[in-house]
């Protein structure tokens, strides 16, 4: 875009619609699609003292996508929180990064969850606990009566955890709400043996309804799975079946009339729209599928063996790698670089499914994320050291730190991340498939 062209745009900081902040350029607010060259020109006479950004206001940053949650929202829930509402930041937020004056915790707090050696003590059954210590009871006015941490709105943050898989989601420090979703679950296949499944979702916030759109796909992927895979369905083509069932559920998004819509004539509409990434353990088998641009990383138990990258992202930036045009770290340092080239949606240009098949011949972690988190730990290498040492052991506490070294490099997207340790089969075990 010519940006002299469009010189009323670049003089806006903040989008008129949400309040969000604007980078340089853009035509529509990537928060919630306010065409931003329907705000009218400034006067000319503008005053003589300067305004600048008040002391302690972050930046612009970049994002795209955020996603919303088809999971149980973290203990601790402020009840009836209003859209929009300010809230403190999340844990692991440098000080001074919301704005609010920081509290001093009280005598025996409890420490950040991210630096305890140990998990904090289990609560009474029903208890609401506080999201930032883990440790306080939540008052009536969603306030920790022991760090005195204000709760986050529901889908703000959302955790799960479910035997050996655990997700985190985050609205992150930018955002006026998160557009990630995520499922996690497991069943058995024919043999009786275990099936674990990792679904996670980023909403494109330039499209209408992306939170919507993210559930649906999370949900209907994840309910493919378990519906094809007792049947004995290949973990692999499982995966593909489920990545086209959640295309099918955002395609329904479109039609859908009933639907409360955004009737400000500044908005943006494009179709819901949002992106899908999922892993599968099964029967010693790894599978992967995706189709946009978040990722999933294997990081083995053993930290001596070299990390990987598993999945390959739908976006400009990879296209021009792939085609020879430039080195990855020249594509994902232009402003073009996140810029997706495949999505579930009805405007969509074509659905591509990509699936992968491993066999690890090792224990690790599979990490199963959106580019809220990896754009703070983009190689595999970095994405590895992030990891806690025990996240293998502790995958909710891992997904935790994991969100929180998203938060503290500045938490500019929705950050999701799910968790899935692998285990090798013994030697000798029966296998209910063979061939990947």
């Amino acid at each position: 875009m010519n940006m002299s062209q469009n010189h009323q745009e670049t003089a806006l900081s903040r989008c008129p619609g949400c309040e969000e902040p604007l980078e340089p350029g853009d035509l529509f607010c990537g928060a919630c699609g306010y065409d931003l060259s329907a705000v009218p020109e400034p006067p000319q006479d503008r005053p003589t003292i300067a305004i600048t950004t008040p002391a302690g206001e972050p930046a612009p940053g970049p994002g795209h996508g955020p996603v919303q949650g088809a999971a149980q929202a973290a203990p601790g829930q402020a009840p009836g929180s209003a859209p929009g509402a300010e809230r403190s930041a999340p844990p692991g937020t440098p000080a001074g990064a919301s704005g609010d004056f920081e509290l001093a915790a009280p005598e025996g707090a409890a420490p950040d969850p991210r630096t305890s050696p140990e998990p904090a003590p289990a609560p009474p059954a029903g208890t609401k606990v506080c999201v930032a210590c883990r440790a306080g009871h939540v008052d009536t006015d969603g306030y920790c009566e022991n760090c005195g941490h204000a709760q986050p709105r529901e889908r703000d943050h959302m955790e799960q955890e479910l035997g050996s898989v655990a997700a985190v989601s985050d609205r992150g420090l930018r955002h006026h709400r998160n557009e990630d979703a995520f499922a996690v679950s497991s069943t058995a296949l024919p043999d009786g043996s275990p099936a674990v499944v990792a679904i996670v979702c980023d909403g494109v916030s330039s499209a209408s309804r992306p939170d919507e759109a993210s559930a649906a796909a999370a949900h209907a992927a994840n309910e493919a799975l378990l519906e094809s895979l007792p049947r004995g369905t290949h973990p692999q083509q499982a995966m593909h079946e489920a990545i086209v069932a959640a295309a099918a559920s955002v395609n329904l998004l479109a039609q859908d009339a009933g639907q409360a819509q955004e009737t400000d004539p500044h908005r943006h509409q494009n179709a819901p729209a949002c992106t899908l990434v999922g892993a599968i353990m099964a029967s010693g088998l790894l599978v992967v599928g995706w189709v946009g641009d978040s990722r999933v990383y294997w990081v083995p138990e053993d930290r001596a063996t070299p990390p990987a990258r598993l999945t390959e992202d739908d976006s400009w930036a990879a296209q021009m790698v792939a085609a020879g045009l430039m080195n990855e770290a020249e594509a994902y340092a232009d402003e073009r670089a996140h810029a997706i080239t495949g999505w579930l949606g009805a405007d969509a240009y074509e659905l591509e499914p990509h699936t992968a098949s491993f066999k690890p011949d090792r224990p690790g972690l599979v990490v199963v994320c959106t580019d809220g988190l990896w754009n703070y730990a983009e190689s595999a290498a970095d994405m590895a050291a992030a990891v806690p040492e025990d996240a293998y052991e502790r995958p909710l506490h891992g997904a935790q730190v994991l969100v929180g070294h998203a938060l503290d490099g500045g938490g500019h997207d929705n950050v999701t991340v799910a968790l899935v340790p692998f285990a090798v089969p013994q030697q000798g075990a029966g296998s209910a498939y063979t061939s990947g």
